[in-house]
């Protein structure tokens, strides 16, 4: 059963990417200017991956559902290739591989510099996302490192926030979706804590 749902997740976690493929190669509506919508289509779908990431451990504590945990790694690593094509577009579609301009944006355009800081939170856990990695750093440290997601999923907000400006109803529900992600893992944490010294 666990398999099987895993196949689902992981073909319906293609979809968006699939459809903004299908849509540039058909010449679909991509709006009057195609480079934002598909920059904020992936950035939405980082986001809303790295968020559901987050809803792996309290689901399992909520429910008592314990397989759940075997979809946070894929999970993960779709916030990851989602957050890699939102900068790959960034890079090859609105800066055309322009080292000088792209390094001025992250200097000087705070919502970049942020967005910037997202990824490389997000690369080490991609990279050391298999169970070799597991093994060569130990599962205490291997789970030490991996608690960057919950950073990444801070700034990812971050970036949102900043990079709207005006309207920021959407990154505002998202900031309060990762607030009681993160405040429950505190409480449990906090809880967890004292009963070990009770």
């Amino acid at each position: 059963m666990v398999a099987g749902l895993k196949t689902l997740v992981f073909i319906s976690a293609l979809v968006p990417a699939t459809r903004l493929v299908v849509l540039a190669l058909t010449g679909g509506d991509l709006t009057a200017n195609p480079i934002e919508y598909i920059t904020r289509d992936t950035g939405w779908y980082a986001l809303f991956f790295l968020t559901l990431t987050l809803t792996v451990t309290p689901i399992r504590r909520l429910t008592g559902w314990h397989p759940v945990i075997r979809f946070r790694r894929m999970l993960g690593l779709f916030a990851f290739f989602y957050g890699t094509l939102h900068l790959l577009v960034w890079i090859v579609l609105d800066r055309f591989f322009d080292a000088e301009a792209m390094g001025e944006d992250i200097l000087k355009r705070p919502f970049i510099t942020v967005g910037m800081t997202t990824f490389l939170l997000l690369l080490p856990l991609a990279i050391t996302s298999t169970s070799g990695w597991i093994r060569r750093l130990g599962g205490r440290r291997w789970a030490r490192l991996h608690q960057l997601a919950y950073l990444a999923a801070v700034t990812a907000v971050l970036h949102f926030w900043w990079l709207v400006k005006s309207d920021v109803r959407e990154p505002y529900r998202w900031g309060w979706a990762v607030a009681v992600l993160l405040g429950a893992r505190m409480w449990w944490s906090w809880q967890a804590g004292r009963s070990s010294r009770s």
